[in-house]
């Protein structure tokens, strides 16, 4: 499914989606990554959505985005609660969708000039 979005040229958004594999600009992912409009951050841990600890949003909390979008696969599935209290803390909102509808949601918030954060649980690459 193609989605890069015209607004949001010259930053990291989704051009492509399909399960288990996200392409931005021209490089393939199919291991779990953040993507922030300026940064990539390749091979993030976790590889499901049961391993996701408050721990693995580091990166993320470094660069305080106005928003996160998490996907977690081709399913929504949502974390334990006490996952995001530090997001929460620090006035971060944080959407849980799946791996599709957050690639298309990070693009549209990318387009509309946000300060977003993408988390993407990709199993793909996984042994």
């Amino acid at each position: 499914m193609k989605m890069a979005l015209d607004g949001a040229t010259g930053v990291n958004s989704i051009r492509t989606y399909r399960p288990g594999r996200a392409q931005i600009k021209n490089q393939y992912f199919t291991c779990s990554l953040i993507v922030l409009p300026d940064r990539l951050f390749p091979d993030w841990q976790p590889c499901t959505p049961e391993e996701l600890q408050a721990s693995h949003f580091g990166p993320i909390l470094e660069r305080r985005p106005e928003v996160l979008i998490l996907g977690t696969g081709e399913t929504q599935v949502f974390p334990e609660p006490a996952t995001f209290v530090t997001l929460m803390d620090l006035g971060i909102g944080f959407e849980v969708m799946d791996n599709a509808a957050a690639c298309r949601t990070y693009n549209v918030l990318l387009a509309e000039g946000r300060h977003a954060a993408l988390a993407l649980i990709l199993a793909g690459g996984r042994a």
